[in-house]
């Protein structure tokens, strides 16, 4: 599985789950004090989350039903 960050490189997922999880934490992350770049980072990680939710969506669709 494969998504493309904001920065157009193309990121292999071997584990989604566990994909999802580091990104919903690094999406809020920040220094205390805050540096301006936090705002680039959460910027690329809530891309990231949000890419990483859309492919498991698409995967469950995809999964047969039983």
């Amino acid at each position: 599985m494969k998504i493309i960050d904001l920065n157009g490189q193309e990121i292999t997922v071997t584990d989604l789950d566990k994909a999802i999880e580091q990104a919903e934490l690094f999406k809020d992350m920040h220094h205390v004090p805050p540096v301006p770049y936090d705002k680039v980072r959460q910027v690329y990680w809530n891309d990231i989350y949000k890419k990483l939710l859309e492919l498991k969506s698409k995967l469950d669709h995809e999964q047969p039903s039983r």
